[in-house]
């Protein structure tokens, strides 16, 4: 780890500790994985008193760029997976995001993914996503089926070659998937055999990209997608909670919570 950046200046000590912190963290000078000093060195390096240090570990470990656990050093967790997981969660709940705004990025998210497939998968790339095709129209209940698709889609965005689109195209799968589940609740075994009713959609959809098809490719994910969306919005779960929250944010945001990690604490927006 490298010396401070900058001389720290009088006010908000933590803070300043915790943007150079950060800015080692991103800029790979302070790798993934990599162990912090001590409480007692880092002191010394900064000039501050440990509970300083304390307060900007703790901030940076709620930013989920440190992982702290006792009796261990604390240690650096700032894959951009991650990173990126914790980011769009903070805005989905902050900003309180529908279910319904999720499922539509994540259509066109993979309309683009498809787009780019064609264009730069090679056929190596493409025995892949046809392999994960065949992979979930084989299992049957309703985790193993979620893992199945979420592979299968994962690899079409990794086949794009553009990690950022591959990265967002990663998480806002998981969330629809997870909250399909949540959704299913007690019927999830019956929601498990819903994934082989759209097999041949998704093998259609592996051809189109084999033929460098780019617009049939982009129509068919658009139609799987929608079927896809319909199926979880008419889940009996979904009915339920449309009474009282048309877009599952509720749930949407207690899923998130439970998978990534934020709380979901009272909305201070318009509170002084």
């Amino acid at each position: 780890m490298s010396q401070p950046s900058a001389r720290l200046y009088r006010g908000r000590v933590a803070d300043q500790i915790v943007d150079d912190l950060r800015g080692q963290i991103l800029s790979g000078a302070v790798p993934d994985g990599a162990r912090l000093p001590s409480e007692r060195e880092l002191a010394a390096q900064y000039d501050v008193s440990a509970p300083t240090i304390r307060e900007a570990v703790r901030v940076l470990t709620a930013m989920g760029l440190l992982s702290t656990r006792n009796g261990s050093r604390t240690t650096v967790t700032a894959s951009g997976d991650t990173l990126l997981a914790i980011s769009i969660a903070s805005v989905v709940q902050f900003e309180k995001v529908t279910a319904a705004d999720v499922f539509g990025l994540l259509g066109a998210l993979n309309a683009y993914a498809v787009e780019q497939a064609v264009e730069r998968a090679s056929d190596e790339d493409i025995a892949d996503l046809r392999a994960a095709a065949e992979r979930a129209a084989e299992v049957g209940d309703a985790e193993s089926s979620a893992a199945a698709l979420l592979h299968f889609f994962v690899t079409l965005s990794a086949i794009s070659h553009n990690p950022l689109l591959a990265a967002l195209c990663r998480f806002i799968t998981q969330i629809q998937l997870g909250l399909a589940l949540e959704l299913a609740g007690e019927t999830g075994e019956e929601w498990g055999r819903v994934p082989r009713s759209l097999t041949k959609a998704r093998m259609d959809i592996v051809e189109a990209v084999a033929r460098r098809d780019g617009p049939a490719a982009v129509q068919l994910i658009r139609e799987y997608h929608a079927k896809a969306v319909k199926r979880v919005q008419s889940s009996p779960g979904a009915k339920r909670i449309r009474e009282t929250d048309p877009g599952l944010a509720g749930l949407l945001s207690s899923w998130l919570g439970a998978n990534v990690g934020l709380s979901n604490g009272p909305d201070r927006r318009n509170q002084p």
